[in-house]
């Protein structure tokens, strides 16, 4: 019988676990507003990302992203990285500022990307409650060094470990500022459109702003500093006891209400067969 392909990171790794964990997406929106502090990352975002036209659809994107190179098989994680690096290798953008252009995968701003996205992943579900030693949390780090290379990064240059990532954000402290497209996309991320009768019949308007405003809350004290947003639980220990409570209201629920579709067919796949 043949085995089923475990993916490019399998049950075992500290990948599963993260990615799978039910307040991830809060982190995804904390690497969202985080990302958005770079002037050119933001700048590529406005331009081309379809943010403005269609928030949910590109939110929906990016985590139809993480969930296929997390969950699905090595064949499918590897067809959807390339996808993605057709999509960035054709796009150029236009610095703001000074009206230079450059490339949306520049390995710089690749790296900005990717560094936000793991320590936005990995600081959120801990504070949250996931059960994690430091050993873990290094080597989550390490496992997602994997997954930089296949936008195109070489694996020599990605922080691989919490020491080298501290030293990275540290180094680019001084290049990050809250730009006027960056102001603008927070407001969005904040309050996005929804239908008339969605806001008013139901608690999706509420509710949307809670999350939203603790990916904010979340986000490093430096970075919290740029943008000034009133009404957050902007202490760590506020923020901290929000994501915990999330967490645990989460965790009640279902699992087939609260795993998304990736983890859902990587389960049937890998882990319930072998008990079967």
């Amino acid at each position: 019988m043949t085995r089923p392909d475990s993916g490019l990171f399998g049950p075992d790794s500290v990948t599963w676990r993260v990615h799978g964990d039910p307040v991830l997406a809060v982190g995804g929106l904390r690497a969202l507003v985080l990302q958005s502090l770079h002037p050119l990352a933001m700048a590529g975002v406005a331009q081309h990302s379809g943010f403005r036209s269609d928030p949910w659809g590109r939110l929906q994107r990016t985590a139809e992203y993480i969930g296929q190179i997390s969950f699905d098989t090595t064949a499918e994680a590897e067809r959807a990285a390339a996808r993605v690096r057709g999509i960035h290798r054709k796009l150029t953008g236009t610095d703001p500022a000074t009206g230079a252009p450059f490339r949306i995968d520049d390995p710089d701003l690749l790296l900005w990307v990717h560094c936000c996205e793991v320590d936005s992943f990995l600081s959120t579900v801990r504070r949250a409650g996931l059960p994690m030693t430091d050993a873990d949390a290094e080597r989550y780090l390490e496992e997602q060094v994997l997954a930089a290379t296949l936008v195109g990064l070489n694996a020599a240059a990605v922080p691989a470990s919490s020491a080298d990532l501290a030293d990275y954000f540290s180094s680019m402290r001084h290049q990050l500022r809250l730009t006027a497209q960056a102001r603008e996309a927070a407001r969005f991320l904040l309050l996005p459109p929804m239908p008339t009768w969605v806001q008013w019949l139901t608690p999706a308007r509420p509710a949307w702003g809670g999350l939203a405003g603790l990916g904010f809350a979340l986000l490093p004290r430096w970075a919290r500093r740029f943008y000034k947003l009133p009404g957050l639980p902007t202490t760590d220990a506020g923020a901290t006891a929000a994501v915990r409570a999330l967490r645990r209201s989460l965790l009640a629920l279902p699992a087939s209400v609260r795993e998304g579709p990736h983890q859902k067919a990587a389960r049937d796949r890998l882990i319930e067969p072998a008990s079967a």
